[in-house]
């Protein structure tokens, strides 16, 4: 059996996938882009994105819909009346208000370097935890990783 990779356009992603999202379904992602290093990496990571429960809390990873349309995964930053604060692993931006309604799922496991992990393993923990309060230290610490995955 050939295996095949689908591409949607935001326009098809928002026809196609939000409403199984929004139907309560678990919907696998291939992860696209470096935003999410170290935790997760484009092309080689899948999340499984369900309906978000409102409040997210910080550390959540999230899928949600720029001003622009794109649609980007990050991780809760903060939260305030106005919305949602984001940002990626590998970034040290924040963005936002985002407001929930233009948050379309939330990241209940990934299947990271092949390997199952739930919400509350160790690595998932870390990133939710640690990574997502040192933000000023991420570019050194981005130095080390990549120092070291050599």
């Amino acid at each position: 059996m050939t295996e095949k990779n689908v591409v949607f356009t935001i326009d098809d992603f928002k026809t196609s996938v939000v409403p199984l999202i929004d139907e309560g379904l678990t919907v696998p992602l291939t992860v696209t882009g470096g935003s999410m290093t170290p935790y997760l990496a484009g092309g080689r990571d899948t999340v499984m994105i369900s309906k978000p429960r409102f409040p997210l809390k910080v550390g959540d990873i999230a899928l949600f819909e720029r001003r622009s349309g794109q649609i980007v995964m990050h991780r809760v930053k903060k939260r305030s009346p106005e919305g949602y604060f984001f940002i990626g692993d590998a970034q040290t931006v924040v963005e936002g208000p985002v407001p929930e309604e233009r948050v379309f799922g939330v990241v209940d496991r990934v299947i990271r370097k092949g390997k199952i992990e739930e919400r509350g393993s160790v690595t998932w923990s870390f990133f939710r935890r640690i990574w997502i309060r040192i933000v000023p230290l991420r570019p050194l610490c981005m130095k080390l990783y990549r120092l070291f995955k050599k």
